[in-house]
């Protein structure tokens, strides 16, 4: 008998990345080598393809292909921060995004490439381990999370791009409720040294936590129960305003601090050295620090400043450029006040409250919220904040049935027809028909809360006899996608049916 390996792949807006289990207690992650030489829990969300969009690269190794080849042709097409335009969208099966240079792909093919590669990546390296004999060894199952303030759509979409052929089990995990179920097992040990607190989750206890990714900020509230299960007290929800926000802010700053276009001509120019800053700010930002925050910049800017002969940029509060008067230092920096700082996370957001993902590396963003909260509520940030959606969801993966009892994030029902009511219907709905006047397009509600309704199509086992039959169908809800069984009779059958979210 095989034993079960649990693979998760954490898909973000800004990196990504895996984490397996072979046996109940161990739990791996990947690590990603930079060129530089170091190395991190994810890789960059990058994927490359040629100009014939066949698959190139994915991650680290993608972004430096590109940078390479930007320069001599504008044929590759390279997609960077694409998971969010899945994000408020009327999700269609062939929607087409955009990569950095414009041009358009169909959306399914750059989500199926680029995971696909996690999982053949993931597969490499569970094989590596296990003396290339895991596919004798293992039975798997996939756990892709998604974030929470994705619809139904959007998720079957996703769904779609696991590639079903090649992902065999595979099931959806919202990234928050993983974040929120790995949380559940901290310990005092488990949490920052510098913010050390006393963590008890114990039966009874309600606590929130808060996924700061790079794409999106998603929230959870749970009860831990006295079997030690976790009940959601209110749908998961949150926003768009991750950690590429905060990016996408400095970089308009600077954009607006550099006269005549200097920044704009440098990212185009020079991309690779612009990732390279932007990277510096990253870990910048990361850092526990107060005052003044410096970054270098590198060699063709300052190549680039040195040919300029008028003034470089404009008066900004909370910015100084250094290096221009003094042409004989080779020093070129650019320094951020605390408060011109802070103002790059100017959004609105926000017994415990517990902070995950890469943005809630930052000591900026839980100074900020500790500010807020405490001491009203216990602020709680573990170590390597960014790998707790990933070892939560191979935990998921492990047992489902820790998540005990879900609320539900929008309102479903069925489209029904009544005898029309000239005093609660409205006129353009009546229709006539020979058994007389009918009001159509009226909401039966079936189950939910308060918010949008979904609808779907549902596609029937068998048509062969059109709309002249009787069927019975039932629904589940609760799990992090929903499923139909349906029952048709003569002959008498029951399958599970597809709900077709994408079909308009």
């Amino acid at each position: 008998m095989k034993n079960s390996c649990i693979v998760a792949i954490d898909f973000g807006t800004a990196y990504s990345g895996y984490a397996y289990s072979l046996t109940q207690e161990v739990l791996r992650g990947k690590r990603w080598e930079q060129k530089s030489g170091a190395d991190t829990p994810k890789t960059p969300t990058c994927v490359l393809f040629d100009e014939d969009q066949s698959f190139v690269e994915f991650g680290y190794k993608a972004r430096d292909r590109y940078y390479e080849i930007s320069k001599n042709t504008n044929n590759y097409y390279y997609f960077k921060d694409f998971k969010m335009q899945l994000y408020k969208k009327g999700i269609k099966k062939d929607l087409e995004i955009s990569d950095v240079n414009k041009r358009r792909m169909k959306a399914l093919k750059v989500f199926s490439a680029a995971l696909r590669f996690l999982k053949e990546d993931a597969l490499k390296t569970i094989n590596k381990e296990s003396l290339n004999l895991a596919k004798q060894l293992y039975d798997f199952t996939w756990v892709v999370t998604v974030p929470a303030i994705w619809d139904e759509s959007a998720r079957q979409f996703y769904e779609r791009g696991c590639c079903p052929g090649s992902f065999a089990q595979t099931m959806m995990v919202v990234e928050s409720e993983a974040a929120s179920v790995w949380c559940k097992h901290l310990s005092s040990k488990a949490v920052s040294r510098s913010e050390r607190l006393d963590v008890e989750l114990s039966a009874g206890t309600q606590y929130i936590v808060i996924d700061c990714g790079g794409g999106t900020i998603d929230i959870s509230v749970h009860e831990v129960l006295e079997d030690g299960k976790l009940k959601e007290l209110h749908k998961a929800s949150g926003n768009d305003q991750g950690g590429r926000n905060v990016d996408r802010k400095f970089t308009q700053c600077l954009r607006e601090f550099f006269c005549d276009g200097l920044w704009e001509e440098y990212e185009r120019e020079h991309p690779e050295e612009v990732q390279m800053f932007m990277d510096d700010f990253m870990w910048l930002r990361q850092a526990e620090h107060s005052g003044v925050w410096r970054l270098e910049f590198s060699s063709q800017f300052k190549k680039m400043i040195s040919r300029k002969k008028h003034s470089l940029s404009k008066p900004t509060a909370g910015l100084i450029f250094h290096g221009t008067d003094q042409p004989k230092k080779k020093s070129c920096k650019l320094e951020i006040s605390q408060d011109k700082m802070e103002s790059f996370y100017h959004h609105k957001s926000i017994e415990y409250l517990l902070l995950v993902g890469g943005l809630s590396s930052s000591h900026i963003l839980y100074n900020h919220v500790l500010k807020q909260f405490s001491p009203k509520l216990k602020v709680v940030r573990p170590l390597n904040p960014q790998e707790a959606v990933l070892k939560g969801a191979v935990t998921f993966g492990r047992d489902q049935s820790i998540i005990k009892s879900r609320k539900s994030p929008y309102t479903y029902g069925f489209s029904k027809i009544a005898r029309f009511d000239a005093s609660k219907h409205k006129p353009e709905k009546r229709i006539s028909t020979s058994e007389g006047q009918w009001c159509r397009h009226l909401f039966r509600k079936m189950e939910g809360v308060e918010g949008p309704v979904a609808s779907c199509d549902l596609i029937l086992p068998k048509t062969s006899k059109g709309l002249d039959q009787e069927v019975k169908v039932k629904i589940y809800f609760g799990s992090t996608t929903i499923t139909a069984v349906v029952w048709t009779w003569s002959p008498q059958t029951d399958v599970f049916a597809k709900m077709d979210f994408n079909a308009h």
